[in-house]
């Protein structure tokens, strides 16, 4: 019996290929580091070509797991993100009121080993089941056009997506946060984008390692 022929996708599918794997890769994410109270995000793990160190890595996944906790332990009626990169602790989502939003920023600001707060919390009704769904895909089609450009290095970032909204995190040069804020910014539905950066200079990021991508 004759093997059928593996036939190699057309080029014209590679783009939605390409979109389709970094889905895949989000949702295994979601499902094996319970690290988020709700909310989008897209990247993370350890990653061997992070610019963070791995013990940083470490450090932030357990931020994010304390100050998850915390959140919880207020027993808000909102709808809370706790993201943290180099112990920049980020927090987006939706609460009821302006007495709430100050309470989470407390008690994810007393988490050890937290260096920077940046409060995003809307005074907000919680976003729906739709909204956070279309915001997964949103922020798989910023990942993959990351992924896509040949002058930025896709690992260097983190994307965070809350109601059409993209924030951006990560070590990362003036040429690459201003070429990164552009990229996300050229996606379609995309409604703002939020610089979370560490900024690094050249010869900094030449001593992490990682050499810069060529300008185009």
């Amino acid at each position: 019996m004759t093997t059928p022929a593996f036939r190699m996708p057309a080029p014209r599918h590679s783009a939605l290929l390409r979109l389709a794997a970094v889905l895949l890769l989000a949702a295994s994410a979601a499902a094996c580091a319970p690290l988020l109270v709700g909310g989008a995000v897209i990247g993370g793990g350890l990653v061997a070509t992070d610019r963070r160190t791995t013990g940083t890595q470490v450090e932030d996944q357990a931020i994010e797991l304390k100050a998850a906790s915390r959140v919880r332990a207020l027993a808000t009626l909102g709808h809370v993100n706790v993201v943290s990169y180099n112990r920049v602790l980020l927090i987006t989502g939706e609460v009821p009121g302006d007495k709430e939003r100050a309470d989470v920023e407390a008690a994810v600001a007393a988490v050890e080993n937290v260096k920077t707060v940046v409060n995003e919390l809307a005074v907000l009704g919680n976003s729906s089941m739709g909204s956070r769904s279309n915001d997964a895909l949103l922020g798989a089609k910023v990942k993959a056009t990351l992924v896509d450009a040949k002058d930025v290095q896709a690992h260097a970032y983190k994307v965070v997506t809350e109601r059409g909204n993209i924030y951006l995190m990560g070590r990362v040069t003036e040429r690459e946060a201003a070429r990164g804020t552009d990229l996300a910014r050229s996606v379609a539905g995309v409604q703002k984008v939020v610089r979370v950066f560490e900024i690094l200079s050249e010869q900094e990021l030449a001593a992490l390692g990682t050499a810069p991508a060529p300008a185009r």
